[in-house]
């Protein structure tokens, strides 16, 4: 071996969560005579942007809305319109209404550091055990130190309390929806993988990876000159709207725009013209514009693969707009009836 000895590479750092911001590590530095060397590493500033404020629909004004919805008017559709004027059309009438509902909705900031279990009464516990032990360490002395121990003690029994009565509440309440939430909590969830694919080493990179493995490119279609009404087609009526909706869980994740199935269910039940005056030129032209299929995409991995370096070891979650699965419900309907 000469006079270079072999060393043990303390690899503590090397986390999946540390992972995507380390961007070089090395052990090039000459011996030290210990089994141990030192690793210089560079790492990636981690990403300072915080998720936006998303819209918490439970407690949408709806005593306001009520009649600002009932009033509300879908501007006519293009007579014998273009692909693309049917899409800027759509996409205008379905801004409008969602700008108007996202008014009336108080947003919330999503959080790692959340405490839904938290209480006004642990607020001021806090308060007393900080003003105790800011005393303490001033004047140091016996019965200052006893009273600020008191306070440390209750401040966290009521923690201990709080978090045990909120988990009580929640598994007694809990629904058939929420029994993965309850599991999760209880033995919590596998490190998600971060992927390694060839030739990939940047998130751009992997992105575009990934992106074409789900989405091949595909020959374009030769654009439709002009959309006509197809005469045959039975007009949309309020009751298959309903029906539909009826269908969907008012707790499945939103797409881009935010809006919430029982959003809609609520949208339809105060004014039921506002769905049936957007969707009836769509099946009547029998197109589906392009600006109700905008989605977000999850990529999730793939449980007991050997390893992670291939597209095909992960899969992804399509999170469409909610007014693109509504007309999806209703014409897999009139197929299903038809067959």
């Amino acid at each position: 071996m000469g006079k270079v000895r072999p060393s043990v590479l303390d690899l503590a750092l090397a986390n999946p969560s540390l992972l995507p911001i380390i961007k070089s590590w090395e052990a090039s530095l000459p011996s030290t005579g210990s089994d141990h060397i030192p690793i210089p590493m560079t790492l990636a500033a981690p990403s300072l942007n915080q998720k936006p404020p998303r819209p918490h629909w439970a407690d949408t004004d709806w005593e306001t809305l009520d009649p600002i919805v009932k009033g509300f008017k879908v501007p006519a559709a293009p007579s014998c319109p273009t692909p693309s004027q049917l899409d800027v059309w759509m996409s205008e009438s379905q801004n409008r209404l969602v700008a108007l509902l996202k008014e009336h909705t108080p947003v919330s900031s999503p959080s790692h550091h959340s405490k839904p279990w938290w209480t006004p009464h642990l607020s001021i516990l806090r308060r007393e055990y900080h003003k105790a032990a800011r005393a303490a360490r001033k004047h140091d002395n016996p019965p200052m130190r006893e009273v600020a121990g008191t306070s440390t003690a209750g401040y966290f029994k009521a923690i201990k309390a709080a978090k045990n009565k909120h988990w009580f509440f929640f598994l007694i309440t809990a629904t058939p929806q929420s029994l993965w939430t309850a599991k999760w909590f209880a033995y919590g969830c596998a490190q998600p993988r971060f992927p390694s694919l060839p030739g990939a080493e940047t998130p751009l990179q992997m992105h575009n990876v990934l992106l074409d493995y789900f989405f091949p490119p595909k020959e374009p279609f030769s654009p439709t000159p002009r959309l006509r009404p197809n005469e045959s087609a039975p007009p949309l009526t309020a009751d298959e709207i309903a029906s539909a909706l009826a269908k969907f869980s008012a707790t499945s994740a939103p797409g881009p725009d935010g809006i919430l199935y029982s959003t809609w269910k609520q949208v339809n039940k105060i004014n039921p013209s506002i769905l049936l005056q957007i969707l009836v030129p769509l099946v009547l032209l029998g197109y589906h514009p392009a600006s109700p299929k905008s989605s977000n995409g999850v990529v999730l991995d793939k449980t007991g693969k050997p390893s992670y370096e291939s597209p095909s070891c992960f899969r992804l979650i399509v999170l469409i707009r909610k007014i693109s699965k509504i007309l999806e419900r209703i014409i897999a309907a009139r197929l299903l009836a038809a067959a």
